[in-house]
């Protein structure tokens, strides 16, 4: 069982505060840093899957932060408050408040996006893993269509209830906002924010794993986003978006990743 973490709250250059979850101590290595997906939190990505718990066996220490509008941070509204270039933002304040001058840095769907923004423009990702994203992210019109596809997650997340929701792609996103009980207005909202899916990734210089499931949908041919990264490599493990996490095959590749020295 993982141990009970310690909390404290950063706030964003907006005043939006964000929460942050911290284990373990410094190592030899630098702390990781995890970013979940969209409507879920820390809690659902990295610790129900069992990856914050093989991170801290393997002696590392973990930050994990809850994106605005998600889990225990602060939830506005306004999707002026939104996307996830404010949430790699937060994510470069949380490394600022804490002090780490390097961190290794994990993130899956969302999270990647936010993941590969950060590290596009902080030196002090010393590893990057990017999980649950693939060719969608680079290939000709994927903007586009995950635009396309946040308008009608934002529409799941505004319908008055479930039953209502006939897409067959988001209906599962609104149960998982349900059964959080979070507040789809701020996932609304932040939907509907979402990037123009810019990162220049020809500018991050980290080591990169690209983490994908082979039945993701949502994270097809990831040979193709790793070949927009330099030097990226990709393992396939077992499982679609929601249950690639789960994979015991997926902490173990993120944890030797991470654990590498050169």
């Amino acid at each position: 069982m993982t141990v009970p973490a310690t909390r404290l709250r950063v706030p964003g250059a907006d005043g939006v505060e964000v929460a942050v979850h911290r284990w373990g101590a410094p190592g030899d290595l630098p702390p990781v840093y995890l970013q979940h997906g969209f409507v879920a939190d820390t809690r659902l990505n990295w610790v129900g899957t069992g990856a914050v718990g093989v991170l801290l066996s393997a002696g590392r220490e973990v930050v994990g932060v809850d994106a605005r509008g998600h889990g225990r941070s602060d939830k506005p509204h306004d999707s002026a408050a939104y996307g996830e270039r404010r949430m790699a933002d937060d994510l470069r304040r949380v490394a600022d408040a804490l002090g780490h001058e390097s961190f290794d840095l994990a993130g899956y769907s969302m999270g990647a996006t936010v993941a590969m923004l950060t590290a596009a423009t902080d030196r002090r990702v010393r590893r990057l893993v990017v999980g649950g994203a693939g060719a969608p992210f680079v290939e000709p019109g994927g903007a586009a269509r995950h635009a396309a596809l946040m308008a009608r997650l934002a529409a799941a997340l505004e319908a008055a209830d479930v039953a209502d929701v006939r897409d067959p792609v988001t209906v599962d996103f609104r149960r998982m906002a349900d059964a959080l009980a979070a507040d789809r207005r701020a996932l609304a909202a932040h939907a509907r924010a979402v990037h123009a899916r810019d990162p220049d990734l020809a500018a991050i210089t980290a080591p990169t794993l690209v983490l994908a499931g082979d039945a993701d949908p949502l994270a097809d041919r990831p040979e193709a986003l790793a070949a927009a990264i330099p030097g990226a490599r990709v393992t396939v493990v077992p499982g679609d978006h929601s249950t690639a996490l789960r994979a015991p095959a997926f902490a173990a590749a993120l944890v030797g990743f991470l654990g590498e020295t050169s």
